[in-house]
């Protein structure tokens, strides 16, 4: 079995502009100002509010290690050959894969979103990019698209002699 030659290959994941280190330095800042709130309320006698500002803290903190441990295991890999196009994304856990007949699938771009349509059946591609890199995607997709529906032979007996 001849394996099929790779045309276009573009991998996408959600950016991460907050790594370990920034992820630290935002939880002592979230603790420093909900613990002042805190601190606040329990010197004018206020006391109880402390359970609910720690808890609070505590909340927002559990959920944005949760977003940042899912988003780091998201990713799409969009690869053309000449037998298929195959989409797969991974969104934490879940994984899907989408494959389409180079020859038949249809690219849908609206300035928005950006889908691979074929027989009634889309796929939205380039989730985690922004418009601009989406319309980038789209150009370069469909100039793949374009050259290998469209190839270009080289017949020497076809030349101009000369």
């Amino acid at each position: 079995m001849v394996k099929a030659r790779t045309l276009f290959v573009a991998r996408s994941a959600p950016l991460d502009s907050l790594g370990p280190r920034g992820f630290r330095t935002l939880a002592w800042l979230i603790g420093a100002l909900f613990g002042g709130t805190g601190l606040l309320f329990a010197l004018i006698g206020a006391w109880p509010v402390l359970v609910f500002v720690g808890a609070e803290a505590l909340l927002v903190l559990v959920l944005m290690a949760a977003y940042r441990s899912g988003a780091a295991r998201s990713s799409e890999c969009i690869t053309l050959t000449e037998e298929a196009i195959t989409v797969l994304r991974r969104q934490g856990q879940r994984v899907t894969e989408a494959r389409f007949v180079p020859f038949w699938v249809r690219l849908a771009w609206d300035g928005q979103r950006l889908c691979l349509v074929q027989r009634g059946r889309e796929v939205e591609i380039g989730l985690f990019l922004g418009p601009e890199e989406r319309e980038a995607l789209a150009r370069a997709l469909g100039e793949a698209l374009h050259a290998l529906r469209n190839p270009v032979f080289d017949n020497p007996q076809l030349r101009e002699p000369g």
